[in-house]
């Protein structure tokens, strides 16, 4: 029997395999990064402890003010230097790079490039 090809459950997968190896702890939290068609969202987690410390998305007013859409690699770009800024506001400057099982092209490299620009080392 011919099985169907699932993107969506082939991510699930690859994000899962990732997960075992890559946890966020107090010395280095996680940055998540999640993409939708419309927009961006990057989370700075503590795993330990089960806590969001830090959080942006394009669908705040103020990343996505100025930009021409929220979908797009500059958009990410901005959200990866916001949640940058956010993170060394609260004394984080090292954190592991979770990209949820999506190729590291495009929005998410833009994403983690603008969390580097804003200081954060992976």
């Amino acid at each position: 029997m011919k099985v169907k090809n699932n993107p969506l459950a082939a991510r699930r997968r690859r994000q899962l395999r990732a997960r075992r190896k890559i946890t966020g702890t107090t010395e280095r939290p996680r940055l998540c990064v999640t993409k939708t068609l419309k927009h961006m969202y990057a989370q700075i987690i503590n795993d330990e402890l089960g806590h969001t410390l830090v959080a942006a998305c394009t669908r705040e007013a103020s990343i996505a003010e100025g930009l021409s859409g929220t979908g797009n690699v500059e958009a990410a770009h901005k959200v990866g230097l916001e949640v940058g800024q956010r993170a060394k506001e609260k004394g984080i400057t090292s954190i592991v790079f979770d990209r949820a099982g999506w190729p590291y092209h495009g929005r998410i490299k833009a994403v983690a490039d603008g969390a580097r620009e804003a200081g954060l080392e992976f």
